[in-house]
């Protein structure tokens, strides 16, 4: 199992905003056991999107429907005004 995590630092004030259009487009996309976090240590407005996958073809499988899931484009659109940075960490279940 691999679970795959993407930290974004959101801009002030925005990170509510982002945790809850990650929420909806997770549902849209039908993202396995994924989970949405938010922090209460560590950096300021940082919001997590993370997902569960059996192997690494999931994990492209997942980006796949991002790229090509019209539905799920449409619910993202805009995201990328509500953070400054951000990271993948692909992380295996042991």
């Amino acid at each position: 199992m691999i679970i795959v995590r993407n930290v974004f630092i959101a801009k002030p004030g925005q990170a509510s905003k982002l945790a809850a259009l990650f929420k909806h487009a997770a549902a849209i996309g039908n993202m396995p056991k994924h989970r949405i976090l938010t922090d209460m240590t560590g950096e300021f407005n940082r919001v997590v999107l993370e997902y569960e996958v059996a192997d690494l073809p999931g994990v492209e499988a997942e980006m796949k429907n991002y790229m090509t899931n019209q539905a799920v484009r449409d619910a993202l659109a805009g995201y990328t005004d509500l953070y400054l940075t951000g990271t993948r960490e692909l992380l295996q279940i042991v």
